[in-house]
């Protein structure tokens, strides 16, 4: 017997209820990190030179590939551990001491790499160092604060993140220091805000009884590590695949150029960033809370596949309509011409954010092996339509190459997901 069209919505509503109340929250945190972008976007675009703001893009993607091991590992890791356990208890510690652990091999490899390949100086590879440090002692005291439910105490570091990172680089832009320091300044103001954090963190008893020279628990690092894993194949096949795409379109269409699409995937960056926040911070600890209730799990992603479908759909459609206003009003007049490539860009950020609902669940269930299938095969697929699409397409097979890419990758999700329900 089929359900009445009203015990469905009936089921479904506590579900929206409790997805967007939460979204508020996060909200708050994730408004301030846009507008903090937003803000930067628009000082590079006026007064960095041309090809500045592709520079800033591939300052902050490197950036991202020191970074993506904590933030999109070890740090969904830690909530689904820290989650259940009391602050200040023996295993509370022990998941603490172990992602310290971990972060800390993971940055003295990636520096070696950089030294290895002398992309920078001794003194700036240092600095560069301490910042990345700061940002991912940052990141761990923030998943903290997550696990613990202390959301305001989040929103706070996030928004005291944003606002170091913008101004350290708008002040050194504004101070006619070169492109190379005024990155520097961006990236060490940015590791500041770990003094608010650490602070932050002491006062709520996140820290009690921490001993930092502890022996790292075995299965504690080989939990986590699982996290890693899934991380580490976001950053070779989704940031390490972005970074070479920038640099080749870089040398083969030009700075000027090379800023239209730098531009599009700017504003794409500005509301994935408010949408992987959201994901990550409501929807992301209710579905690991319901890993060992299935059903339930299913009924809360089919939920919210039915409330964000047509908000996202209606919201990109909106930013279509107005990119020829908007796109001047956030970069510069001069950057309008990338409006041409918006449309594609849309549609597949359309399709990965639905994409995303479907792959956060074997982020909760910890499905290491097949999450990391699915980014390989995903990355695998774009470099062929790049292939194919720039060749045929110049500057705009890179948007529609992307489209493809996640139009597929929605289609797979989405006949993986209902055909497992109805072979049940």
């Amino acid at each position: 017997m089929q359900p009445s069209q009203a015990s469905v919505f009936s089921t479904l509503q506590p579900i929206w209820r409790g997805f967007l109340r939460g979204s508020l929250g996060a909200g708050v945190a994730v408004l301030a990190r846009a507008v903090g972008a937003l803000v930067l976007n628009k000082v590079f675009a006026l007064y960095a030179p041309a090809g500045g703001l592709t520079l800033l893009a591939q300052f902050q993607n490197l950036m991202a590939l020191f970074t993506t091991l904590s933030y999109d590992g070890l740090r969904v890791g830690l909530v689904k551990y820290l989650a259940p356990l009391a602050p200040g208890r023996p295993r509370y510690r022990l998941w603490l001491g172990a992602a310290a652990a971990l972060n800390m091999a993971a940055l003295l490899l990636g520096l070696g790499v950089l030294a290895a390949v002398g992309s920078f100086s001794g003194g700036s590879l240092l600095l560069f160092g301490l910042g990345i440090g700061l940002i991912t002692l940052h990141t761990m005291l923030g998943a903290a604060q997550l696990a613990a439910g202390r959301l305001w105490d989040f929103v706070s570091l996030s928004a005291c993140l944003a606002a170091l990172g913008t101004g350290g680089a708008a002040g050194a832009l504004f101070l006619g220091w070169p492109l190379e320091q005024v990155l520097l300044a961006y990236l060490l103001a940015q590791g500041l805000a770990a003094l608010p954090a650490l602070w932050l963190a002491a006062r709520a008893g996140l820290l009690r009884g921490l001993r930092l020279l502890a022996r790292p628990s075995r299965p504690a690092l080989w939990a986590l590590s699982r996290f890693l894993l899934m991380a580490l194949s976001t950053l070779l096949f989704g940031k390490a695949v972005d970074f070479a795409l920038r640099a080749y379109l870089f040398e083969t269409y030009g700075p000027a150029r090379a800023d239209l699409w730098q531009t599009v995937a700017k504003l794409s960056d500005n509301y994935t960033m408010v949408f992987g926040a959201v994901l990550s911070s409501v929807f992301y600890p209710r579905l690991a809370a319901l890993s060992g209730q299935p059903a339930a799990a299913r009924a809360y992603v089919h939920g919210v596949l039915g409330l964000l479908a047509p908000l996202l759909a209606a919201g990109l459609g909106l930013l279509f309509l107005c990119r020829d206003w908007l796109l001047p009003l956030l970069f510069a007049p001069r950057l309008l011409a990338a409006g041409e490539l918006l449309g594609p860009q849309l549609l597949g950020d359309w399709a990965r954010f639905m994409s995303w609902v479907f792959i956060f669940q074997l982020s909760a269930q910890a499905r290491t092996t097949r999450y990391m299938v699915v980014q390989a095969a995903s990355a695998l697929v774009f470099g062929a339509l790049l292939v194919v699409m720039l060749p045929a397409l110049g500057l705009a097979g890179a948007v529609w190459a992307h489209a493809g890419r996640y139009g597929l990758l929605l289609l797979a999700c989405g006949l993986a997901h209902f055909g497992v329900k109805s072979r049940k």
